[in-house]
């Protein structure tokens, strides 16, 4: 799998989600809601959820973890996708023709 790859997959999961997601709570997460409404005074629970989402992807990119499950299922980095080519594309490391280990130091 590649960058296209994750591309289409991340498309096809955005067009899925669509505006609205229903959640099921288990009873750890509905209490640590319900102390973080509280404490937090939200104007909706929803905010709430956006802002674990906004800081489990930041803390997944900051510790690397997105760029370890990236590079395991597609073989690309946050990096490569934010920008659209791989590094050997932009490095120009795919251009050049592989080395003939065997001839490499015939004369």
């Amino acid at each position: 799998m590649g960058l296209d790859d994750l591309n289409d997959e991340i498309q096809d999961a955005y067009a899925d989600l669509g505006d609205e997601l229903e959640v099921s709570l288990d009873r750890e997460t509905r209490n640590e809601l319900a102390l973080l409404e509280t404490a937090l005074d939200p104007e909706e629970t929803d905010e709430l959820v956006r802002r674990a989402i906004h800081m489990l992807f930041q803390t997944a990119v900051d510790t690397g973890n997105l760029d370890f499950h990236l590079r395991s299922g597609y073989d690309v980095t946050y990096d490569e996708y934010l920008t659209g080519m791989t590094f050997d594309e932009m490095t120009g490391a795919d251009q050049y023709p592989t080395r003939d280990d065997e001839r490499r130091y015939q004369f």
